[in-house]
């Protein structure tokens, strides 16, 4: 993969009077230095492939228009000084050699210090330079199009040009995912692929283990639109998505171990997969035949694998598991595979040139949101509402996107009904609501999304 390429001076396009602007209010926060570049980091909506990346499947994603620029400049010694244009986001400051990441704090710069430190760690050997910098965000917070992954790889990229370190995007993208767990979120890597490797005009395919990315082609004559369900999920505050990254790991390993395999060293369902030559759908019969309904306790596990409760935890589970926790393995399996199997189909059924495309696709979306309602339960009420409406205002397939529990969802609609799509959605959902939230925020919570570049840097 390229290495991030640095442009002179700010480019024309849509966004050179926000930079412009930007490059300002750099100069009136910091009056005493003269900012020395930007930098851009996408955010992406996932068009299939839900809670499948850090099972080690591939995924489909795009990215977005909205983004996190870094406005920055070296800085004389060690400190960082980082503030925000919201208002609502307090300044900060650390020492770029010696800091701490908290995930109890989420201050939203803790993320922009978890890609400073995969920087730091990647280069130790490296003295690392303090810097200013000024942060602006067009992403939707906490609403499943990835904010915190951009900021995250938004610091990493200011990072190695503070510095004069060269990285390809590819190596970006895989450190970044790393250092993302730096405050707590055991993600697997979409996010960060899909802010650094995307194309403009294309969706990606994101296969891992190696990262490898294939362009994919969306029909002609499909428009995708973002709905936000104004119901905020931060993942790094809340342990939802983390015991879910839990469940497929105990269900792969009870799994693996009924196969006689090493239960310790195959921790993600592909890698399963893969050790037996199976196809999705041979390790999917085997999971719903082996696995039970009923919710696993911790002492189930444990006997099942012939270990003790503290020796499963210590191997399998974060030493701040509740012992009470019981653990959904057969739902989430059934989730993850046949949602494996959904992307592959949604690829196929791009490449191809059948007249019901639109349709298959739709299909495909819905049956991705049914499952990761009933059988992940990452949905919410408000996205359950949401996405039914979508689909009765004309959507051939509606779904959540990102992690659930609140945030947006991503509907296909046929370009010709968009305009109807969006009036009827703003009318249904947001302005005939008891709740003045929905009706106050109805314009910005609705927007078409085409396929958009990922990172890139300025030189100013």
């Amino acid at each position: 993969m390229d290495s991030v390429s640095i442009a002179d001076g700010i480019p024309q396009n849509p966004n050179e009077e926000r930079f412009k602007q930007l490059v300002g209010k750099f100069r009136t926060k910091y009056p005493d230095t003269q900012p020395q570049f930007l930098c851009r980091a996408p955010g992406r909506v996932n068009l299939i492939g839900e809670h499948i990346d850090y099972c080690g499947y591939s995924v489909l994603p795009m990215a977005v228009d909205q983004d996190i620029i870094a406005v920055f400049a070296a800085n004389d010694g060690n400190e960082v000084q980082i503030s925000n244009t919201d208002p609502i986001f307090k300044e900060g400051s650390f020492d770029i050699g010696n800091f701490s990441i908290s995930y109890e704090k989420s201050d939203w710069f803790e993320y922009f210090k978890c890609g400073v430190q995969g920087i730091r760690d990647k280069y130790a050997d490296r003295k690392l330079k303090g810097m200013k910098v000024l942060i602006d965000g067009t992403i939707p917070r906490s609403a499943g199009l990835s904010s915190s992954s951009a900021l995250v790889v938004c610091a990493a990229l200011a990072t190695t040009i503070n510095n004069g370190i060269t990285i390809s995007k590819s190596d970006l993208a895989e450190l970044c995912a790393e250092c993302e767990k730096y405050i707590g979120t055991q993600g697997g890597g979409m996010d960060q692929a899909a802010s650094c490797l995307a194309h403009s005009g294309s969706a990606m395919l994101i296969s891992f283990n190696p990262l490898k990315t294939q362009d994919v082609t969306l029909p002609v004559g499909c428009a995708f639109v973002v709905t936000h369900s104004l119901t905020e999920v931060n993942k790094a505050a809340t342990d939802h998505f983390n015991i879910r990254v839990s469940e497929c790991r105990l269900a792969t390993q009870i799994l693996t171990h009924a196969k006689g395999l090493d239960w310790r060293t195959i921790r993600k369902p592909y890698e399963l997969q893969t050790a037996l030559e199976w196809t999705i759908t041979e390790l999917e019969k085997f999971a719903i035949d082996s696995l039970h309904e009923v919710p696993y306790t911790l002492d189930e596990v444990a006997g099942l694998l012939n270990v003790s409760v503290d020796e499963l935890i210590s191997v399998s589970l974060k030493a701040t598991i509740n012992r009470e926790q019981k653990f959904e393995l057969c739902k989430r399996m059934k989730h993850v595979l046949s949602e494996a199997n959904r992307v592959l189909l949604f690829k196929q059924v791009c490449d191809s040139n059948t007249h019901d495309r639109l349709e298959t696709l739709g299909e495909l979306m819905n049956q991705s949101h049914n499952s990761c309602s009933r059988l992940y339960e990452c949905s919410s009420t408000e996205l359950d509402e949401l996405t039914d409406i979508c689909r009765q205002s004309g959507a051939l397939g509606s779904r959540l996107t990102g992690a659930g529990w609140g945030g947006c969802a991503v509907s296909l609609v046929r370009q010709e009904d968009l305009d109807k799509f969006i009036r009827n959605v703003r009318d249904k959902f947001y302005l005939n609501s008891n709740d003045p939230k929905r009706a106050s925020k109805a314009d910005q919570s609705i927007f078409p999304t085409l396929p958009g570049c990922g990172i890139y840097a300025v030189r100013l």
